[in-house]
Formats: structure tokens, C-alpha cells, sequence
């Protein structure tokens, strides 16, 4: 009786110890959430990669977040798609559309935000400059705040994807199953947050947040 008493109790201990790593003490329950503590424990630098822009022009990922000219981006926020996608990449499109027209009321109320936008398209072999282009005029986006890009080589293209945790599956159809998050970035190219879709707002809050803290250091 004492003796499987002590055996069950200790199956409870373990099992409670065991959930806890799992779960960092509880904090988390599944792989994304786990992916985001992560993130916001460690900040993920992206690696040393070359991307291309509708224009044609080449540059490092590092240094397009580091951002351009005499205002340069204080923080960015980041989505993976491909143009020929039908599915989630129009609910992206049309979230980073709102972030935009908040990008540009924050400017015209003479309080711009320092926040940039920015569509990584992991369909390198299809996404030339001229289709990210003709995507991007669709879409209405100003190449002021919202950028286009793809990874021209392959290799790079899938070591990004690793780092970031963006999951991309091919189907048969030749288009690609893929996860989809707002990813906030600061000037020194780290990964600092993940958000849901649901939780744009919160994704731009923060990155206002990051823009004036890069701002003031």
C-alpha cells in the first residue's frame, strides 16, 4: 500500500517536472508559443543573407533593416509570402495595408513612427522584381514604407526560413503550405517578437515602442 502510494506520487512529481520543462513553467503549451518565448527571451539575428527588391536592386537583409537615408527605420515588421498564394498571403496583405495606412496617419500627424514594412517572398524562383512589383502596386503599397523582396539564392533562402521558424511545405500543386505571423524587427536585425494576425495592433504598438527606444539610444 505504501509502497504504491510513493510510486504514484512519484509518477506525479515527474510528470509535473516533466509538463514544466515542456511548457517553460507552464507559460507556454504549444510549439508556436514555445517558438515566441523563445524569441522574446532571445532575440534571433537573421542571417548573412542577399536579398532582391521590385527594382531589381540587391542588398544584405541586414541592412535593409537597418533602413536608408536621413530617417532610417527604427524597427520593422517583417512577413514571409508568395505572390501566387490564395489562401493566408491575402489575409497578410491585407493586414500590412492597415499597418500601412497607420504608418502613414502617424506621418501626416507629424509623428512618424519610424516603423517600416517589409514582404519577404520565399517563392524566389517565381517572385522576379517585376512580378514583386506589379504585387506590391496592387496592393497600394508606398515603397516609402513598404518594401518587397526575395531571396534569390536557394540555400539562403532556406537557411532564413530555419532561422525565423517560418515553416514552408511544397504541395503538389506546386504552391506551398506555410505558417504566417507579424515578425517585429529592430535596427540591429533581430527578430525581437512574434504576433498572430489577430494581433496586429499589438505588433504595431510594439514596434512604435522599439522605433523610439532605437531612437533615443
Amino acid at each position: 500500500m505504501l509502497r504504491t502510494a510513493f510510486l504514484s506520487v512519484l509518477l506525479a512529481v515527474c510528470g509535473w517536472a516533466a509538463a514544466a520543462w515542456l511548457t517553460h513553467d507552464f507559460q507556454v503549451w504549444t510549439d508556436e508559443g514555445a517558438r515566441r518565448l523563445e524569441v522574446a527571451l532571445r532575440p534571433v539575428p537573421v542571417p548573412a543573407v542577399q536579398v532582391q527588391d521590385a527594382d531589381g536592386a540587391h542588398a544584405s537583409l541586414q541592412a535593409l533593416l537597418e533602413g536608408e537615408g536621413p530617417a532610417p527605420a527604427g524597427a520593422t515588421i517583417v512577413d514571409f509570402f508568395y505572390t501566387h498564394c490564395e489562401t493566408i498571403c491575402l489575409s497578410l496583405g491585407a493586414s500590412f495595408q492597415q499597418l500601412q495606412a497607420a504608418l502613414q496617419a502617424d506621418a501626416e500627424a507629424g509623428a512618424a513612427s519610424g516603423v517600416r514594412l517589409l514582404s519577404i517572398s520565399f517563392d524566389g524562383a517565381r517572385d522576379d522584381p517585376a512580378t514583386l512589383a506589379e504585387y506590391g502596386r496592387g496592393l497600394g503599397a508606398d515603397p516609402r514604407l513598404w518594401r518587397f523582396v526575395r531571396v534569390p539564392d536557394a540555400r539562403e533562402e532556406q537557411a532564413l526560413l530555419r532561422r525565423l521558424g517560418v515553416v514552408v511545405v511544397p504541395d503538389w500543386r506546386g504552391d506551398f503550405e506555410h505558417n504566417a505571423a507579424l515578425l517585429v524587427f529592430d535596427r540591429s536585425g533581430r527578430m525581437r517578437r512574434v504576433f498572430d494576425l489577430a494581433e496586429q495592433q499589438l505588433a504595431l504598438d510594439y514596434a512604435r515602442h522599439l522605433a523610439r527606444q532605437e531612437g533615443a539610444s
